[in-house]
């Protein structure tokens, strides 16, 4: 399942800062028509991103019936994106590794 969204990146204060992407309403109701097919657990979802040049790889996180695209360092300073940025995402939802084998794209 692939998707384009854009969103405002923010910050989640705890013990250290994290950085996420808010996946807009209409994009989280598409993704839990499939989590079941694609999460490995505690209701993450497994996906492949890109944020302008950047690619990446990693799990959306369930957050008040919506989900949280989250932005590491390593993709998000070399991008110098900030805590009120504005980014376009693209994103491809992936069913779980069987046998070893790397994830397919819904």
């Amino acid at each position: 399942m692939d998707m384009v969204f854009a969103g405002r990146v923010i910050e989640w204060r705890g013990p250290a800062p994290y950085y996420f992407v808010p996946v807009p309403e209409e994009q989280s109701a598409d993704v839990r028509q499939v989590a079941a097919l694609a999460t490995y657990g505690w209701g993450v979802v497994p996906v492949e991103a890109r944020i302008g040049e950047a690619v990446f790889e990693t799990s959306l996180f369930p957050r008040d019936g919506g989900y949280l695209l989250p932005l590491k360092n390593a993709v998000r300073n070399p991008l110098g994106l900030v805590a009120g940025d504005d980014v376009t995402v693209e994103m491809s939802v992936r069913t779980t590794a069987v046998n070893g084998r790397r994830a397919q794209r819904l």
